[in-house]
């Protein structure tokens, strides 16, 4: 692999001596520059035969897997009744931020780092470009910030906030987000800073005013507000812990009610302590109900600490390098080796491909729904998932409480069984 170092500059030699004398200075002026590290150029990497075939396999497929995810998320959401829910709104507009980023960003980057790195689509385009890359980057890091939100609302307060949760409200979370994210790409489009773009290069606005407020509202923020959230969550969990100790409902055979109903008129004084047995039923009732919250805050906490954790390892050190750099290269161009920033860069958009993966590995609906779509099995998704979700709720809720009452009634009578 040859790295070629292209001067900004595309002027011709002038033809009349003195101007040509100056040229010639100038242009020794501005190599000395280079060499002493004082003015950054643009680097152009010219990769071998094998090297093009191994990049673009390796980008190819990053790019197909992201499309193919999140495709996945938007179809299972849209298309099966059991998931078409408010709070499942937020996961549909980061897919579609995520599969945004596939479809419009990912192949112009593909085909900019396989010739090396050079921009062959023209001035025009690059400003759509990255205005494309930065709107859909943002979305979809500002979604995931919301989304923490959302799930740290609902643990918290799962009597009010469910409430509010209805499709409206959440259709106006979304647009805030995307509105938002748009409001990043407007001052390299109306003068505020200009991107870098020269028919060789074409780089996001170096200005320090302009990327101090891209990074904060597009990074830094919203990482901050995830890390709270997750915090919040971790301590309600582990609050949620210590309070409740989660022991197993002893399994004992199925309840005879003919034989309860027997042995209850046999003994008059059961009877009498009915009220209790029915107000104990009751207490496990509720004990039942916290050891809900309290996996259900486990859960939460799992998922987001997560999610956090690979948003975290994904974008964070592409931020910190566009941070830096332009008080390390200046505003004109970057300095920093472009195998560098590329690196770092599809390691963001890494963060695209994982995020379907991460909420279906979670939830057990999209886990259902993703075997049906992809083994072709489209007829009755709502009833399989209807008929599932009844089986687990018979499982974890109904057979409990038999199983307490049985045990209550053994206790009453004095003996090991009924």
């Amino acid at each position: 692999m040859r790295i070629t170092h292209c001067a900004r500059s595309c002027d011709l030699v002038p033809s009349s001596g003195a101007l040509k004398s100056s040229w010639i200075k100038g242009a020794r002026h501005g190599m000395m520059e280079v060499a002493n590290g004082t003015r950054c150029a643009e680097q152009i990497l010219s990769y071998g035969e094998v090297e093009k075939v191994l990049i673009g396999g390796v980008l190819t497929m990053l790019t197909l897997i992201t499309i193919c995810g999140n495709l996945l998320v938007v179809i299972s959401v849209c298309f099966v009744k059991k998931l078409r829910q408010p709070s499942n709104y937020l996961i549909v507009s980061l897919a579609l931020a995520d599969l945004s980023i596939a479809l419009a960003v990912m192949p112009f980057v593909s085909i900019t780092d396989l010739i090396g790195g050079r921009w062959i689509f023209g001035k025009f385009f690059c400003n759509v470009f990255i205005a494309m890359d930065v709107m859909c980057c943002t979305a979809s890091i500002m979604t995931l910030c919301v989304i923490s939100i959302d799930r740290y609302l609902g643990i918290t307060r799962p009597l009010t906030y469910p409430v509010r949760q209805n499709g409206w409200c959440m259709a106006k979370m979304v647009l805030s987000v995307w509105l938002l994210s748009a409001s990043i790409t407007l001052p390299p489009l109306f003068g505020w800073a200009q991107n870098v773009n020269d028919d060789r290069v074409c780089l996001i606005s170096l200005d320090f005013g302009y990327t101090i407020y891209s990074t904060a509202v597009a990074f830094y923020i919203p990482m901050t507000v995830m890390l709270v959230m997750y915090y919040r969550i971790y301590r309600a969990a582990k609050l949620s812990a210590a309070k409740h100790t989660i022991t197993g409902f002893p399994q004992h055979a199925e309840v005879d009610c003919v034989t309860v109903a027997i042995k209850l008129q046999r003994e008059v004084e059961v009877c009498a302590r009915l009220p209790r047995l029915l107000r104990g039923v009751g207490k496990r009732n509720s004990d039942r109900r916290n050891i809900s919250i309290f996996k259900r805050e486990q859960k939460a906490a799992a998922t987001l600490g997560i999610v956090v954790g690979a948003f975290t390892v994904c974008w964070l050190p592409f931020f910190l390098l566009s941070t830096a750099r332009p008080f390390i290269c200046g505003t004109e161009c970057s300095c920093v080796p472009l195998w560098v920033e590329r690196t770092l860069l599809w390691l963001g958009y890494a963060n695209s491909l994982i995020n379907p993966f991460i909420y279906a590995f979670f939830n057990r609906d999209l886990r259902t729904t993703y075997r049906s779509l992809l083994s072709c099995r489209y007829r009755n998704i709502n009833r399989r998932l209807s008929a599932a979700g009844m089986h687990e709720a018979l499982r974890l809720v109904e057979r409990p409480e038999r199983s307490t009452f049985a045990l209550e009634l053994t206790s009453l009578n004095g003996h090991d069984g009924i």
